[in-house]
């Protein structure tokens, strides 16, 4: 039994699937998100580059739900393109909604987490340990997730588990609004969302005191990895 289980990102992709896999699980996905979410599930919607709005909401969907057992960050966004080129306020939107809001988001669950003796699964990316040009403001965010996601499986080490999801591409709306040139090609093979989500659920279902503290998932073909 996976219990309440809140996702950022829950509206689309990896957050829905992981949504519609915790549901089918037994558990009650509680989403944050900008946007609103099919299937029924409890929700509010909140931008995550807001400090205020993302603690507000998971604020409100814990003491709705009667508790927290896990969080799941799965709310991300990009701006390719050189470093000159992108303007300055989408560049650090990426970094204040992919790495700030995931913090703000972890902080304010912890008073509930560890109640319950809950989980954290933070979702980083291959581009989270490996770089490429024209997507620096992802890679700084995805390289902050990394680093923030150890430091705090040290820091709250034996009182809540903490995994880093380290995912490769999906097929999903994540490349919709990019320019050709950053769209993966009509043969780049990438996973299902779904498939993805399924990892996410087998880190959510270990035990207490036994925990997966990092997972990569990726195609076989993954570009990005290693």
């Amino acid at each position: 039994m996976v219990g309440n289980v809140l996702i950022t990102g829950g509206a689309s992709g990896l957050g829905r699937a992981t949504a519609t896999a915790v549901a089918k699980a037994g558990g009650r996905p509680l989403i944050v998100d900008l946007g609103e979410p099919d299937g029924g599930f409890d929700h509010v919607r909140a931008d995550l580059a807001d400090r205020e709005q993302a603690e507000r909401a998971v604020r409100e969907l814990a003491e709705r739900a009667g508790g927290l057992d896990a969080v799941v960050t799965a709310a991300g966004i990009d701006a390719c393109g050189r470093l000159e080129d992108v303007p300055a306020d989408r560049w650090e939107r990426v970094i204040a909604v992919n790495l700030l809001g995931t913090a703000a988001v972890v902080r304010a669950a912890l008073p509930y987490l560890h109640r319950s003796g809950g989980k954290v699964v933070t979702v980083a990316s291959t581009l989270g340990v490996r770089a490429f040009g024209d997507a620096t403001a992802y890679c700084a965010s995805k390289f902050g997730v990394v680093g923030f996601t150890r430091a705090l499986a040290a820091e709250l080490a034996g009182q809540v588990g903490v995994t880093l999801l380290i995912p490769g591409g999906m097929r999903t709306a994540f490349f919709d609004d990019r320019p050709d040139r950053y769209k993966p090609g009509p043969d780049a093979r990438l996973n299902q969302p779904e498939d993805v989500a399924s990892a996410i659920l087998f880190a959510l279902g270990q035990p207490r005191g036994c925990e997966v503290r990092e997972l990569v998932v990726c195609a076989s073909t993954e570009t990005s990895w290693p």
